[in-house]
């Protein structure tokens, strides 16, 4: 089920969002001080395109107060942006019966656009081994 939601999900959304990343990683390149900010782009346009089966969960190891200033510039920088492409595409999506849960787990993305540092994705695979630490879950329900 997961393999349906994705290309559903690329076909409809995931690969508008994933080049939206994208340019925003390229932009982030060309300034040599953004360059953290564009690993992070690059990471959340592989999640955009493949989001189904997969999870964001806080990085154990992060250092709280260069993530706070990290979501902080991301913000003014390309997380309002990215977060308003997300809630536009949800809109889109909700418009349509079989796109509204796509569009429900389009807003959660839109979240984690706002501020992405201090978390990471894994797998549903890597996180049955520490439940503690889920943020944001997208998955079909069984």
């Amino acid at each position: 089920m997961r393999s349906v939601l994705n290309v559903v999900w690329l076909v409809l959304a995931g690969f508008w969002l994933a080049i939206g990343y994208v340019l925003a990683g390229i932009v982030s390149v060309v300034f040599i001080i953004t360059i953290p900010f564009a690993i992070q782009s690059f990471k959340l346009a592989g999640y955009a395109l493949w989001p189904f089966g997969r999870m964001v969960v806080h990085r154990p190891d992060r250092d709280v107060a260069l993530s706070l200033l990290g979501n902080v510039i991301w913000f003014v920088v390309a997380g309002f942006w990215l977060a308003l492409f997300h809630v536009v595409t949800a809109v889109l999506l909700a418009l349509t019966i079989v796109g509204i849960p796509m569009a429900v787990a389009d807003l959660k993305m839109a979240a984690l656009a706002l501020a992405p540092f201090g978390k990471q994705v894994v797998s549903v695979a890597e996180q049955r081994t520490d439940p503690g630490r889920v943020v944001v879950r997208f998955e079909e329900r069984s």
